[in-house]
């Protein structure tokens, strides 16, 4: 019987995965079964994490907007303020608002009093 050569395809794929571990330590660039668990691993946990990275970044622009806020008026709060700015149909994100926050207190006290000034004026007229 002769010898059969096996295709390039099967090679071809391990070539690019031992490309992808190059960077990797020890035997988790240098033998195959290993290099595609850690591969496996590496991308689920990049996956799993970029979910994770956007969760984090939005409880950090709250609690720096939360802090800001919280410094000049006594009785107002994220919460208060993000509601304030839904009834008044402002859309800023939270992203702008942090950016705000650290960059220029004295224009985020100026939006949140001139929203706290209208809201009020509004509830006592009835209008809302």
């Amino acid at each position: 019987m002769t010898r059969t050569k096996r295709g390039y395809i099967a090679r071809r794929r391990r070539t690019k995965t031992r490309f992808f571990a190059s960077s990797f330590r020890g035997a988790h660039s240098k033998l195959t079964r290993t290099i595609t668990q850690q591969t496996i691993r590496a991308l689920f946990s990049a996956h799993r994490d970029r979910d994770k990275q956007k969760i984090n970044f939005r409880r950090l622009w709250i609690t720096r907007i939360n802090a800001v806020i919280r410094e000049k008026v006594v009785s107002y709060n994220y919460s208060k303020l993000i509601h304030d700015l839904y009834k008044r149909q402002l859309l800023l994100n939270r992203k702008i608002l942090a950016q705000i926050a650290i960059s220029n207190r004295n224009c985020l006290y100026m939006i949140s009093n001139e929203i706290i000034k209208e809201v009020d004026w509004k509830e006592s007229t009835g209008i809302i």
